[in-house]
């Protein structure tokens, strides 16, 4: 598993983000010989880059939703203008929208938006809609099961499964004051590795209330509930620099020392 985004919102470039990174949400991780990203936001430049170097993909890309600091990277994933490449996209959030995750892309990648149209790109693209709370078999000892978020417009998390390990993807998402979500609990349960949406903190949160997002406290709290092996701190806030970053890594390893931040 390789974190290639970490952010949450807004790209943050600067020196002030050089320990934790400024890229937007994109993970990587690898089931024997198959890969599998999480989201596409700015991080997937970057990881677009380095896969070029190794010859043709075969990927699955897993969208947790389609904000625009989620997929802001899809249009700069430079294996999807390389033919012979594979790249299944997946998105379990728009059964009740207007439009599919193949639409919600080609609106995206259109004039006065983007230059580029997506008919341009050259890869194998199949895009693939579900609904959130689907589970199946990806591939050949690779299990996928998913659940709602509370987010606007919806959102969809992950559990991947593999060699009797498991990967727990929860970003974004909203907690209630004093609740435990019970689609999470189910999610994360007993998983060796849970993920989770920890924009602010528990004194930020009221600040921010409706906007979607949860805190690294609340984290904690599941984590424990569902007895999930290690706990990380993902999607940091903008506003949270490599310095605050530090302070919140301290203090979520001394509420929970089997915790890491992103």
């Amino acid at each position: 598993m390789h974190f290639h985004g970490v952010r949450g919102t807004i790209a943050c470039p600067g020196g002030e983000y050089i320990r934790y990174g400024g890229n937007t949400s994109c993970l990587e991780i690898r089931c024997g010989p198959h890969l599998i990203i999480l989201d596409a936001g700015t991080g997937l430049r970057p990881l677009g880059v380095e896969l070029t170097q190794n010859g043709k993909i075969d990927a699955d890309l897993l969208l947790s939703h389609t904000h625009i600091d989620h997929i802001a990277g899809l249009p700069f994933f430079v294996p999807l203008f390389m033919a012979g490449n594979k790249v299944r996209l997946w998105a379990g959030h728009l059964a009740d929208h207007t439009e599919n995750l193949r639409q919600v892309i080609k609106r995206m990648m259109a004039a006065p938006l983007f230059p580029i149209p997506i008919e341009a790109l050259s890869a194998e693209i199949d895009f693939r809609d579900f609904k959130a709370g689907d589970a199946w078999e990806m591939k050949p000892g690779v299990m996928i099961r998913t659940a709602p978020l509370n987010h606007p417009n919806g959102a969809t998390g992950y559990r991947i499964e593999y060699g009797g390990r498991s990967v727990c993807y929860v970003t974004d998402t909203e907690h209630v004051e004093g609740e435990l979500d019970r689609n999470i609990l189910r999610l994360i349960d007993g998983s060796d590795v849970f993920i989770y949406d920890s924009t602010y903190t528990d004194d930020e949160y009221p600040r921010y209330r409706g906007w979607g997002h949860s805190t690294w406290q609340q984290g904690v709290r599941l984590a424990d509930a569902a007895k999930a092996k290690l706990f990380i701190v993902f999607h940091h806030a903008p506003e949270h620099d490599d310095d605050t970053m530090d302070e919140i890594g301290a203090a979520v390893r001394r509420a929970r020392p089997a915790s890491a931040v992103a």
